[in-house]
């Protein structure tokens, strides 16, 4: 039987709010908790991952390969061509079922669960005060600002211990979505 496809949480914000930061602290966090962790990073433009100097990169650009992977004793790297986009979810269900969780960093105008950053000291709105992201997906916000955007759940940067609880937080989230393991 196939297993359900992991849950999905995204991170969004605006640029230069801290989602990538937020990103890698909170996987690291719930790693720390025994959580199996995958991300996906959505990007508004094509990207390389390798330079031009390696084996790979020629394998795709100069031969054109379909896809390429990099298989070493510790790692394996994936790169295909795509006519069109994938979703989270898709990619989630192919490649990332045996994840607790996936973390994802942008897909704003997504149906997925949100957690935004925003802080005051590098905006002046927040996605969910300007109507950018649908307020019924927002699960919780990470802010220097407390009590200044509606949020069902507000974790404050200026408390000391608010990765912990956000952490706490996400993996009894998870956890709860795949049916308490």
């Amino acid at each position: 039987m196939t297993p359900p496809p992991p849950p999905l949480l995204t991170v969004v914000g605006r640029k230069h709010a801290g989602k990538t930061t937020l990103v890698v602290q909170l996987a690291a966090a719930l790693r720390r908790r025994g959580l199996r962790i995958m991300t996906i990073k959505h990007g508004s433009h094509t990207f390389s991952l390798d330079p031009s100097t390696t084996d790979t990169w020629r394998h795709f650009h100069e031969g054109e390969a379909d896809a390429v992977a990099m298989i070493a004793p510790d790692r394996f790297a994936l790169v295909m061509r795509r006519s069109e986009e994938e979703s989270p979810q898709a990619i989630a269900e192919r490649f990332f079922a045996d994840a607790d969780l996936v973390l994802c960093e942008g897909f704003k105008g997504s149906a997925l669960p949100k957690i935004e950053v925003a802080r005051r000291a590098a905006h002046d709105r927040s996605l969910v005060e300007d109507g950018l992201i649908d307020p019924s997906t927002l699960l919780a916000l990470v802010t220097d600002a407390p009590g200044a955007i509606p949020a069902p759940r507000t974790f404050d940067l200026g408390d000391a211990a608010w990765l912990d609880a956000l952490a706490d937080f996400v993996a009894g989230w998870a956890r709860d979505r795949r049916g308490g393991r």
